[in-house]
């Protein structure tokens, strides 16, 4: 029987593209309790309150620090963005397109913007960053700044390894020059 761990802090606060290859293989919980209130909660049971969503990562990408011109905070701090600037262990989710929301896990150490974005799951339908927050619940409102080792939103270590890792560019990143070539995107082979 394989054990599920929960990531500790530390493990977020390494470098960050340590931290994106490594959580491949791992599981990203979300225990989605639904909206605040009891008449929304019942409405809302049919779309999967209560529930416990667990899905292996496959696909990340890496953003980190200043000189990383795709990273959100290389150009400071934002009301956006500031969740990226805490230490590591956190939850950065946004919204992009004005429909689709994207998770991201804080890394390294406190005052250096840099994330992980988790790009897909092995689950149904959650083949990208907005399909598979759509299918995990996660929103802006109810994960952004979440707290990674609590007991909403979390990874899960089951001890699975010996992946073959692949690596290339960062997808949609066009507009970050010479950044855009970075391959700090990494998937299951």
């Amino acid at each position: 029987m394989l054990s599920h761990s929960k990531l500790k802090r530390n493990f977020y606060q390494r470098p960050t593209l340590k931290v994106a290859q490594d959580l491949l293989g791992k599981f990203l919980v979300h225990k989605y309790r639904g909206p605040s209130t009891s008449l929304d909660y019942a409405r809302d049971k049919s779309l999967g309150a209560g529930k416990i969503y667990r899905g292996m990562i496959i696909e990340t990408e890496a953003y980190t620090g200043f000189d990383d011109l795709a990273c959100h905070g290389s150009r400071g701090m934002t009301e956006r963005n500031k969740i990226m600037f805490q230490k590591g262990g956190y939850a950065y989710v946004y919204l992009i397109y004005g429909i689709y929301h994207c998770l991201n896990l804080v890394t390294e150490k406190e005052g250096k913007p840099s994330a992980v974005l988790i790009r897909g799951l092995d689950f149904p339908n959650a083949d990208g960053p907005g399909k598979l927050c759509r299918e995990f619940k996660i929103t802006k409102k109810n994960c952004n700044g979440l707290d990674l080792t609590g007991d909403k939103l979390w990874v899960e270590d089951r001890g699975l390894g010996g992946f073959k890792i692949q690596k290339g560019p960062r997808v949609g990143i066009d507009y970050a020059k010479h950044c855009a070539t970075w391959p700090w995107r990494f998937w299951i082979k």
